[in-house]
């Protein structure tokens, strides 16, 4: 019998064994992740490692997506690193926690659901580039302290651990799943360095971890609005990417667990957490796609595993330093090469040849972007963009105009399509003003009015006939459409000419 625990979720039954052995899986492949982004962004390890804790243990807590890691991460590194290096980590610490209030803001505001915007090539070409980050970062350990290659038997002495560990996290599961494989993977690779004396790479060759619990500590930079003009642009990046690869994550474990979270209670969790991030001498962070799938794939469902790896990790930092720091890189670096391989997207490869060429370059265009500037919430912005302007150019084509002339000489222009600023041109051009009979009816039944442009040619349209002295109806508009139109009153002048007969048809739609 499985025995269940409930913490902070009592719509689900929680399997501890299984939540606290994923739990103590992340703790162990948090580490090397936090203490190469704290370099990254030039600061100690220590305030990786504090970010991590902090973020981890709050996002659990409080966050919309139970099973989902956070830590301190790559892209946040990125964003802040010419901030430490020309002002220094105080003032990091002040941006972490500005950042965090934007997006505490973003999820008050129920900004989340901007999510909705981001087509699938998109989602499809950001984790596929977050999956070769994650595979290409994992290639350092390839080399020595001067940046060369390793060659010979410490080159082959690491790939044969490596892909040991690979193996295990492949194998076990299909033998058993009673033990998470990644954790059975690291173990075994630690005893057999240990039992053999294998000389090889270990978490202690990158930099101690021994440290206490994170101090409180408030920003040591001057209150002024210089302060503040500064920090702002870095803040407003920070949150910014932040959510956006929260958020992305957020979906992905959601299709995987065929589970729905909540991303306005995420980007609250996560502003939180930034904002105790930042008061507690850490570097802020986000969601870890890559341990969240770590999570995940070792059967973790809920809350604990979360509040397990962020406990493992403190406990690690305070009281386990001197063994964690013997543990070797070769079980790290195969658990992560096989989170690279799990995370990438292998069916997006079949929809080449079936999928239209705008979404295969938009995915494409996304993957790239993100492998090569590591910088994705660019990635994704581009993505959404382009994807956007396809959308318009591809609807701007599919305005049309059905023609007829009924029994009373009344011609009749049955619209078809979307009018909006995209094929506003195209409509122009399906009218004959000159020769067409003294009225004209625009039957708007199949067709939309969306924005300005498309106000303003309805505009222009009814000003021509006007012009030579024809009469215009415009039938069949929408409620919405006709609200459009009446608010536009004010700023422009809208040439409706419209029959009461045709209104009364309009009610009764």
């Amino acid at each position: 019998m499985k025995k269940y625990f409930n913490l902070f979720d009592l719509s689900q039954k929680v399997d501890y064994k299984t939540e606290f052995l994923s739990g103590l899986t992340v703790a162990l492949a948090l580490i090397p992740e936090a203490v190469a982004f704290a370099f990254m962004a030039g600061l100690s390890p220590l305030t990786g490692l504090y970010a991590a804790f902090v973020m981890g243990l709050v996002t659990s807590i409080l966050g919309g997506r139970p099973g989902m890691i956070s830590g301190a991460t790559g892209a946040v590194a990125v964003v802040i690193a010419a901030l430490a290096h020309s002002h220094g980590v105080e003032y990091i610490f002040a941006t972490v926690i500005l950042a965090g209030i934007l997006q505490v803001g973003a999820g008050m505001l129920r900004l989340g659901k901007l999510m909705r915007l981001v087509p699938h090539p998109v989602i499809f070409g950001f984790v596929n580039g977050l999956a070769i980050i994650i595979f290409m970062s994992q290639l350092d350990q390839f080399k020595d302290a001067s940046g060369a290659w390793l060659t010979g038997t410490p080159l082959y002495v690491l790939l044969g651990l490596v892909l040991l560990t690979m193996l295990i996290i492949w194998g076990l599961p299909k033998l058993s799943k009673a033990i998470p494989a990644s954790l059975v993977a690291i173990l075994t690779i630690f005893g057999l360095v240990v039992m053999l004396n294998i000389d090889t790479k270990t978490v202690g060759d990158m930099a101690s971890i021994q440290g206490g619990f994170p101090p409180f500590h408030l920003p040591n930079v001057p209150i002024n609005l210089e302060t503040f003009m500064l920090i702002l642009p870095y803040a407003g990046i920070m949150a910014g990417v932040g959510l956006i690869e929260s958020l992305l994550t957020l979906n992905i474990i959601d299709e995987i667990t065929e589970t729905r979270g909540r991303g306005n209670k995420e980007a609250v969790a996560q502003g939180t957490a930034n904002i105790l991030s930042g008061l507690f001498s850490g570097m802020g962070g986000c969601a870890m796609i890559g341990q969240s799938l770590i999570n995940i794939s070792s059967g973790a469902r809920a809350r604990m595993s979360g509040i397990v790896a962020a406990v493992m990790l403190l406990i690690f930092i305070m009281f386990g330093a001197s063994l964690i720091e013997k543990l070797p890189m070769a079980a790290l670096t195969g658990l992560m090469i096989m989170v690279a391989i799990g995370t990438f997207e292998w069916a997006s490869l079949k929809t080449f040849n079936k999928m239209p060429k705008s979404d295969i370059f938009v995915m494409v265009l996304v993957t790239a972007v993100t492998a090569l500037l590591h910088n994705l919430a660019l990635a994704v912005i581009i993505g959404v963009i382009i994807a956007a302007l396809v959308f318009a150019w591809d609807n701007a084509k599919r305005i049309r105009a059905r023609k007829r002339i009924d029994e009373d000489g009344i011609k009749h222009y049955e619209i078809y399509g979307p009018l909006f600023f995209g094929s506003v041109t195209v409509f122009n051009e399906k009218f004959d003003v000159l020769n067409d009979p003294e009225e004209v009816i625009i039957d708007f039944a199949e067709s939309r009015v969306v924005d300005m442009s498309a106000i303003e040619a309805l505009n222009k349209i009814t000003e021509r006939y006007q012009k030579v002295g024809k009469k215009v109806h415009l039938k069949h508009l929408s409620p919405d459409c006709r609200k459009l139109l009446a608010n536009a009153e004010e700023i422009i002048d809208v040439n409706v000419m419209e029959d009461p007969n045709y209104k009364l048809v309009v009610d009764q739609i």
